[in-house]
């Protein structure tokens, strides 16, 4: 089950369970969709993967599983981010 994390792991905004600008990698690396694109051009800063909209879970199913209050605050390094992106920015996700 996806944790629904409360924060994105670059810049920390607030990502509600029902936010739709949280973006995660397969796994589950959470961001806001702006660092996603204006920062991280798309690229996972921890595993190099792309990234997808998260789904939303309903607000009934929220009451029996709650989203994780567990805060993953890892700003980018950006002199060591950049060897990833440039290694990943122009290739598609599938291939990489």
């Amino acid at each position: 089950m996806l944790e629904l994390r409360p924060t994105c792991e670059n810049c920390n905004k607030a990502l509600l369970p029902t936010s739709i600008e949280a973006m995660i990698c397969s796994y589950e690396c959470t961001f806001c969709s702006d660092c996603v694109e204006n920062v991280l051009s798309n690229v996972c800063p921890n595993c190099g993967g792309n990234f997808l909209p998260r789904p939303i879970r309903p607000k009934e199913e929220l009451l029996q599983n709650p989203a994780s209050n567990v805060i993953v605050y890892k700003p980018i390094d950006p002199v060591a981010f950049q060897k990833k992106l440039n290694k990943n920015r122009n290739v598609l996700p599938e291939n990489r």
